[in-house]
């Protein structure tokens, strides 16, 4: 499960150097006014944050990335689709958002 939790925190340090160019685009798009939403990601994607940002939804992905460390090894598989999903998620918005921004 070590090599698991490795991996996922691997991929969550790509989509934290990702999200930060992507945040300094949609401030730059905002301060243009332009890029006029609320939040990156729908109510019902599975994130609790609300963000026009992707720093907090990152935020929120490590913390639960962390946590899986301390928890018991059948509530990390209860866990880990939730968790691979988001970072599904995230992986394919970033690169959708930078095919698109340029």
């Amino acid at each position: 499960m070590q090599t698991i939790i490795q991996s996922l925190s691997e991929n969550v340090q790509l989509i934290y150097r990702k999200s930060i160019d992507a945040d300094q685009v949609i401030s730059r798009l905002q301060h243009d006014g332009k890029g006029k939403f609320s939040a990156i990601f729908a109510k019902d994607a599975g994130f609790t944050t609300n963000s026009r940002l992707f720093k907090p939804y990152v935020e929120e992905l490590a913390n639960e990335v962390l946590a899986l460390e301390k928890i018991a090894q059948d509530e990390l598989k209860e866990q880990l689709p939730s968790i691979v999903k988001k970072i599904e998620l995230m992986l394919k918005t970033l690169n959708q958002f930078q095919k698109t921004a340029r």
